[in-house]
């Protein structure tokens, strides 16, 4: 008789609890029948955590960014145990908690002043509200610090508001000390962005979505390349594949299974998959609990690599949940709907919602966007989007519970 059915678990039971439930948990090398109850922290495994160089930035980041989109400020035992464990590149923005994030990372460096030097620290201001000058100092006293490692614009949906403007706005805040690198984050029309950004040789890094739905996609190769070429380090984020749309399907349990056989969760596997990509300098990963970081340290120090087979079954489920996935096009739900509503943006708080679980994360991002989607969605004809979105989207049904669920 097998572990789990000696503890009263089914083998579905065990895949649902570490597989695809908010925790990752199961540490590598661990068999199905070993795999810890979801909340019980996991050591990491042994072994040296992974770095690469973030393009020609000259900075060696470790393969997983710690994404500081949660409560930094009474979690400072969890950034303490990610540094310990090899986590050298942090994220934060001044929109995670409205500075709160930052300021969490930054009261960590007032009590460990030698921990700042060991950490490549980023930041993000969105173009909206401009005044980056007074926004960015702001941002570096909450900070604790006098400069910042890499700065973003974050979430740009096009590269033309990277003008000749922030070109010069960056150049002056280098010459000045207080940005290092500069780039961009963005979850919407990523492969356009990332292959304008090949063509601008004052942009050193980029952060965008990417997981194993969208890597093997022709125009995203090319984007990738495009920017491996132009030297430009490029930073993964929302890499497990998570959707507006959570179907807990028979395809999710038949992946999941798969992995959790091999000693792995989903999760591990996922995060392994955008790895292999040597032109992935480091996956950012929001990690809120040691359980979490604990899963993700250890899939990060993982020597194997994914086998073909793995990766053919990451593709069939990406086949078979094509339609609960918004791959960030927005471009062609704006054309549709004649510049209307930010379709892609419920569509990211409905995947936080979701497949995150992060309802409060879920309703500020909602709260931001345009009273008349929000209060009266069904006044607007999303017809023409659904037409236009390649992956068949229901958007207008999305749209509707959007605002049952978030408003």
């Amino acid at each position: 008789m097998t572990a789990e059915k000696k503890a009263g678990l089914t083998r579905r039971d065990l895949i649902r609890t570490v597989g695809l439930g908010g925790l990752a948990v199961a540490g590598l090398g661990l068999g199905a029948g070993q795999a810890r109850a979801a909340g019980e922290p996991e050591k990491a495994a042994p072994g040296p955590m992974p770095k690469r160089k973030l393009g020609t930035t000259g900075l060696e980041v470790s393969i997983l960014n710690l994404g500081g989109m949660f409560d930094t400020i009474n979690n400072q035992l969890l950034l303490k145990q990610a540094l310990a464990w090899g986590v050298n590149f942090w994220d934060t923005a001044e929109a995670y908690g409205n500075g709160m994030s930052e300021e969490g990372y930054g009261r960590f460096f007032a009590r460990n002043p030698e921990a700042r030097k060991q950490v490549i620290l980023t930041t993000k201001l969105v173009p909206k509200g401009g005044k980056f000058d007074e926004r960015l100092d702001a941002a570096l006293s909450r900070l604790k610090t006098d400069t910042v490692d890499i700065f973003y614009v974050h979430g740009i949906s096009g590269i033309a508001e990277m003008d000749g403007q922030m070109r010069d706005w960056a150049a002056a805040k280098k010459k000045a000390g207080k940005i290092k690198f500069f780039g961009f984050s963005t979850h919407s029309n990523m492969e356009d962005c990332l292959l304008g950004a090949a063509g601008l040789d004052w942009i050193d890094a980029v952060m965008l979505s990417y997981n194993f739905r969208l890597m093997h996609e022709e125009k995203m190769r090319r984007a990738m390349a495009a920017c491996a070429k132009a030297g430009i380090g490029v930073v993964a984020m929302k890499t497990q594949g998570g959707g507006p749309v959570k179907t807990d399907s028979q395809a999710e349990l038949d992946m999941a299974g798969r992995f959790l056989d091999k000693g792995l969760t989903d999760k591990q596997a996922k995060l392994m998959a955008v790895w292999q990509n040597p032109d992935i300098a480091s996956a950012c990963s929001q990690m809120p609990n040691l359980t979490i970081l604990s899963a993700n340290v250890a899939a990060a120090r993982e020597a194997t690599a994914l086998a073909r087979a793995d990766f053919e079954a990451l593709a069939t489920f990406a086949q078979a949940t094509h339609g609960d996935y918004c791959a960030g096009c927005a471009e062609v739900c704006a054309t549709a709907l004649g510049g209307g509503a930010p379709v892609a943006e419920v569509m990211r708080a409905m995947m936080y919602a979701r497949d995150y679980g992060e309802i409060a994360l879920a309703r500020e991002l909602y709260a931001s966007l345009p009273e008349a989607l929000r209060r009266d969605p069904g006044s607007l004809d999303f017809a023409r989007a659904e037409a236009a979105c390649p992956r068949g989207l229901s958007i207008a049904a999305i749209v509707g519970e959007a605002a049952r669920l978030l408003a």
